[in-house]
């Protein structure tokens, strides 16, 4: 019989596909098997009306078999097969698909099948590791087989053949080996179950094949046992996915195997959450929030992101477009027959649909995490000492579009429950008549603790809110308030405890210490925007407080992350003028001045060095003080 030509556009097309299409020569086997499934199911759905078919479903297969001598890999199935038509319409036309037109035949009754393909392309991809392709297929309800055979581009040919039983085979002749792609590796047992078991573990048909195994020879004796090989045909896929199984019928042991099986963590889940969804979009997720933090997850390596599958078959193997980054840690798998996938499958269109998931999948996180921390607090400050960063991250992204979102899971360490809280707790406990909420940052708990500027606060046991971490502050001023209370830094000069500022703010304001005052800020210069008399300093004598907008903490955080921009904060000195310290200053102003400028200098380099700021000349601080005690 005379070869037939591809059309002029087809050609076009199958040379895109073979060297543009496809990002792995590994997707064809996912493709060829995927059309066998779709064979299998179209004869399972005919046998539901027509009882002549005489199969019922588990009598449905599909079987691989390699020649390494001859180079021939078969995919081969017990499915609808094709007649010519099918042939010339499905395997001559390339982009035109039958599955795709018997999903519109089905209407409504679509959605009680599993037909995977969608664009009548897969089946091309094969040509990216073979040279020549032969398919024989006979079709249920004719009498005649059919061979189609194909190079490429070139065209095909059909011929009636011979061929016991409805079905297709698929046979490939792989292209020889090069230095850049080894293609015998789709003759290796090894290699095949592997992509089964990535891309295909979860057809809903057995995928069969005769794989070679070791035992022991029988009467062997036990010190030199000897060892035989022998061949068995094993089902290589599992077919039914756990998250497709009734949950009442799956085990915590069986969720946790399957965890630590697949995202290769040696650690159980700390959660499994499961979400199905039916309507505009159809879908089934299998979640889990790790024990424990990845080793790399806050560096680039990192990659987060949802396996997805279509109908069971793995399109993606991290879709980031599944998870909002502040849910970045969570793993898992969704499952749906809706998707608008590409035509290599490998893509996915950013439509609807995809949208539609992911808002629902983030609410459904979120409810979770909120339950847990309410129900088992315990195990939320678990999953807080792994995450807790990555929630704040989130608070502070996107200019604060998730702040209303994620406010409600943030915990800070409080100054008198020893412990990390929430802002709804921190409410519950706020004294009469106090009207922020107040915190402290600094490098840790303990440096926090010992600052002098929250003796008072703490002293009239009010509450503080510890800032340990370099995004608190940032995620502080995003939310700017919670249920109305600002938050307000105990660091920053007007932090005194409420019941006392208004006698306190009286005795500082009788300018009965400004000549010290003005004698202090003219020896420091511009290093300081301000020396005044604090209202925040209890048994301390001295402290440095930032001005509106940028703290110290936030100083430090723009100096190791963009030194070049040479960020500070505005420094206010504030001395104590009821400590002894500052009465000596003020004596020494008016009797020596030369003496009062040295003790101006050192009040302000201790300043600096209780905020945790760097010293602008460490040796001069040591001379200064030394010079002062002979």
């Amino acid at each position: 019989m005379a070869k037939k030509q591809f059309k002029a556009e087809s050609k076009r097309l199958l040379d895109l596909m073979v060297n543009s299409i496809y990002t792995h020569h590994e997707i064809f086997l996912r493709e060829i098997v995927s059309n066998a499934s779709d064979a299998c199911d179209k004869l399972c759905y005919k046998a539901l009306t027509d009882e002549s078919v005489g199969l019922d479903r588990k009598d449905f297969f599909i079987e691989l078999k390699t020649d390494k001598d001859a180079r021939l890999l078969t995919v081969s199935d017990n499915g609808i097969g094709m007649d010519r038509e099918d042939l010339e319409n499905n395997l001559g036309v390339i982009a035109s698909s039958g599955s795709f037109q018997f999903k519109q035949e089905l209407g409504d009754d679509a959605k009680d099948t599993d037909v995977i393909g969608q664009f009548g392309v897969g089946f091309y991809s094969a040509f990216m590791v073979a040279d020549h392709i032969t398919v024989v297929t006979k079709k249920y309800g004719c009498d005649t087989a059919y061979m189609w055979q194909s190079a490429g581009a070139d065209g095909y040919t059909i011929t009636e053949c011979e061929k016991d039983g409805v079905g297709t085979d698929v046979i490939l002749h792989l292209r020889p080996d090069t230095d850049a792609e080894k293609f015998s590796e789709y003759l290796e047992g090894w290699h095949i179950q592997e992509l089964i078991r990535k891309y295909s573990d979860y057809i809903r048909f057995p995928i069969r094949m005769e794989v070679s195994k070791t035992r022991r020879k029988e009467g062997s004796p036990d010190d030199k046992p000897e060892y035989e090989t022998y061949t068995e045909v094993e089902t290589l896929n599992s077919m039914v996915p756990i998250w497709q199984r009734p949950k009442s019928k799956v085990t915590k042991e069986e969720y946790d195997k399957f965890y630590r099986d697949k995202f290769n963590d040696y650690a159980d889940p700390q959660r499994v959450l499961r979400v199905s969804a039916e309507g505009a979009v159809t879908y089934t997720a299998l979640l889990f929030v790790p024990s424990q933090q990845p080793f790399n997850y806050y560096s680039r390596d990192f990659e987060a992101g949802l396996q997805l599958y279509s109908s069971g078959v793995l399109i993606m193997d991290k879709c980031a477009d599944l998870l909002p980054e502040h849910f970045r840690f969570v793993r898992g798998v969704v499952d749906s027959p809706d998707l608008s996938l590409n035509i290599s499958r490998e893509l996915l269109q950013h439509d609807r649909q995809l949208k539609v998931i992911a808002a629902n999948l983030d609410k459904k996180i979120r409810a979770d995490l909120a339950k847990m921390m309410k129900d088992e607090p315990e195990e939320y400050a678990k999953f807080w000492k792994n995450f807790g960063r990555q929630i704040k991250y989130g608070v502070v992204s996107d200019f604060g579009a998730h702040k209303q979102d994620l406010q409600d899971l943030l915990l800070f360490y409080s100054s008198t429950e020893k412990k990390p809280v929430s802002l709804a707790d921190y409410i519950s406990r706020m004294k009469e008549g106090q009207e922020v909420i107040y915190y402290a940052a600094g490098e840790s708990v303990e440096s926090i603790d010992r600052l002098p500027q929250l003796e008072a606060l703490k002293d009239a046991g009010t509450e503080i809110l510890y800032f340990t971490e370099d995004v608190d502050e940032f995620a502080a001023q995003t939310l700017t308030a919670y249920q109305e209370k600002k938050f307000q830094s105990a660091l920053s000069g007007d932090a005194a405890p409420a019941e006392s500022k208004d006698g306190e703010t009286e005795k500082l304001e009788d300018g009965d210490h400004k000549a010290a005052l003005d004698f202090v800020k003219e020896t420091l210069g511009e290093r300081v925007k301000e020396v005044r008399a604090s209202k925040i300093l209890k048994s301390h004598p001295v402290c440095l407080t930032a001005g509106p907008g940028l703290s110290f903490e936030m100083e430090k955080y723009f100096a190791a992350v963009q030194p070049e921009q040479k960020l500070k904060a505005d420094r206010i000195l504030e001395l104590n003028t009821s400590h002894p310290v500052f009465a000596a200053l003020e004596q020494a102003v008016s009797a020596d001045p030369e003496r009062a400028k040295k003790y101006a200098e050192l009040l302000y380099d201790q300043a600096l060095l209780i905020a945790g700021l760097p010293l602008e000349d460490p040796s001069g601080y040591t001379d200064l003080v030394c010079g002062l005690l002979v």
